[in-house]
């Protein structure tokens, strides 16, 4: 059967996937997207994708087989109030929110997936986590599946994985930016020009990237591919050692895994 996606939430990780859904070859009248606020977001996805927009959520349950939840945590049980899932899946990309909690608004068997994508959605080289609920089948998962695969990436994972999916996929791509803004500045202090310099910190992170996915190599087996005993490289890394590098990544990722359980207990999800 065709299937007909509806969003609930039409932010930017919804217009991602409404991206790749229509660059994976879907119809722009297999598509339809509700807003709760900001009639102009509706109207510039409308304009942008071609795709059915409403201020309407029961046009939008009703003419779709799966349903993406894509709004922000604290505003999910009001996003699931007066929706018939009755031979429908949902997906939630809502952040923190469990598929029980999702779940336990529903009366009967819901069939809940969960995602986590990244923000490099927004470029389709994201990495998404999915998992299924208690009451998803393998049909529900798969469908998931390649709805995120036009993004990037997918991982099928336990949800008890999500937390740390946060800290390392989830929050990820900041500690890379962060990264690229060292680089950049250091180049400066070392007196590069800072576009130069930002080219130069931009091309190398793009192209270790490829490295690694191209080539599948262990990391660990790269860096040493490049780093000579006593050459400029091993000057480097010695230096990172020095300062506690890999520490501070472990106590990032920790932290923001740490976080993630947190901000869930809080909103009771």
């Amino acid at each position: 059967m065709k299937k007909k996606i509806g969003f609930i939430g039409c932010g930017n990780i919804a217009e991602a996937i409404i991206k790749g859904l229509l660059n994976a070859g879907f119809d722009t009248n297999d598509i339809i997207a509700t807003n709760k606020e900001k009639i102009e977001r509706l109207e510039y996805i409308k304009d942008r994708y071609g795709i059915n927009v409403t201020r309407n959520k029961s046009e939008v349950v009703e003419r779709s087989n799966i349903l993406i939840l894509a709004v922000k945590p604290k505003d999910v049980q009001d996003a699931l109030k007066d929706i018939n899932l009755e031979d429908r899946s949902l997906i939630s990309v809502a952040a923190g929110i469990t598929t029980a909690y999702i779940e336990s608004q529903f009366d009967g068997r819901a069939k809940v997936i969960r995602a986590m994508p990244n923000t490099s959605s927004m470029v389709g080289e994201s990495v998404t986590a999915i998992c299924k609920g208690k009451f998803a089948g393998d049909d529900d998962l798969r469908y998931a599946y390649d709805i995120f695969s036009s993004i990037g990436e997918v991982a099928v994972l336990d949800e008890d994985d999500f937390d740390a999916v946060t800290g390392l996929s989830g929050s990820g791509p900041a500690y890379v930016y962060y990264m690229m803004e060292a680089l950049v500045e250091a180049g400066v202090k070392n007196g590069l020009d800072e576009e130069v310099a930002r080219g130069l910190a931009r091309q190398t992170i793009f192209g270790a990237a490829v490295m690694l996915k191209e080539t599948g190599e262990d990391p660990s087996q790269l860096r040493l591919k490049v780093t000579s005993p006593g050459g400029t490289t091993m000057a480097g890394i010695m230096a990172l050692e020095s300062s506690g590098f890999k520490e501070t990544i472990y106590n990032a990722v920790y932290e923001a895994s740490r976080r993630s359980k947190e901000m869930r207990k809080n909103i009771g999800a």
